[in-house]
């Protein structure tokens, strides 16, 4: 890896010391910079978990990713700046199920390791969600700089992560603590690339967080939040989806 160019990618400036501020400041440059955005399955670009093939695309041809890439890519740069990272198993809230989750392997998450007297959970992988790590502390609402505030509980052998929604608070995903390898993941990946029952074989997703919002391009719905007002444009056919693509999001296919 270079990480110079990783970096650049990300648009990120500031120190490199392997501590919690400078994780902080990381992740948040990576959610501002590289979309969220399952593309490569609706245009035949077979999606490997291999973290070279994840450095090309993602850095050299500055894509975006979902979560096997961009939390697979983003836990090698962490590593290469002195930082302990694991990979994480998650099963993603499932609302059609009645309170269920889906299958262990649906997510990939991160735990960054003792940083301030705590274990941090990382994810730049999970689309429209906290912008900061959050401490691995059950029971304690933190801000996720996203404009919600998030809980982890524990329920059995899970943790279950949770944000607030009105009154009460939703669960996102549930994991557990132990430690897996990216070559874990490739099942589950290539359910959700193939099955006419994953989320992602449906419809083209492209999502970006803003300073102040996101940008979200679904299909040919261009969806723009700011300051918690949300716009809907449709776009009207394939050519300007492209170029909308590439002037929001600087992405070519």
């Amino acid at each position: 890896m270079n990480t110079q160019d990783y970096l650049e990618r990300i648009r990120y400036q500031g120190p490199l010391t392997p501590d919690l501020e400078t994780l902080q400041a990381l992740h948040e440059a990576h959610m501002l910079a590289v979309p969220f955005e399952n593309l490569s399955i609706h245009y035949g670009q077979p999606i490997v978990l291999n973290e070279e093939v994840l450095y090309n695309k993602i850095v050299s041809r500055r894509r975006g990713g979902f979560c096997y890439e961009l939390n697979g890519l983003f836990a090698w740069l962490l590593r290469e700046l002195g930082f302990r990272v694991t990979l994480l198993s998650a099963g993603v809230a499932n609302q059609k199920q009645d309170g269920g989750y889906n299958p262990d392997f649906d997510h990939l998450t991160l735990r960054v390791h003792d940083l301030a007297g705590s274990d941090w959970l990382v994810d730049v992988g999970f689309g429209d969600s906290f912008r900061l790590p959050l401490r691995l502390e059950l029971e304690v609402e933190q801000d996720g700089a996203d404009g919600h505030t998030y809980q982890l509980i524990e329920e059995g052998d899970y943790w279950i992560l949770r944000q607030r929604d009105g009154a009460g608070f939703e669960p996102q995903y549930r994991f557990t603590l132990q430690p897996r390898a990216l070559s874990d993941f490739n099942a589950r990946c290539h359910y959700h690339q193939t099955s006419p029952d994953s989320g992602f074989t449906k419809k083209r997703v492209c999502s970006l967080a803003l300073p102040d919002g996101r940008l979200t391009l679904s299909d040919l719905l261009l969806i723009t939040t700011l300051q918690g007002r949300r716009e809907e444009r449709s776009l009207s056919n394939e050519q300007e989806y492209v170029a909308t693509l590439a002037k929001l999001f600087d992405i070519t296919i």
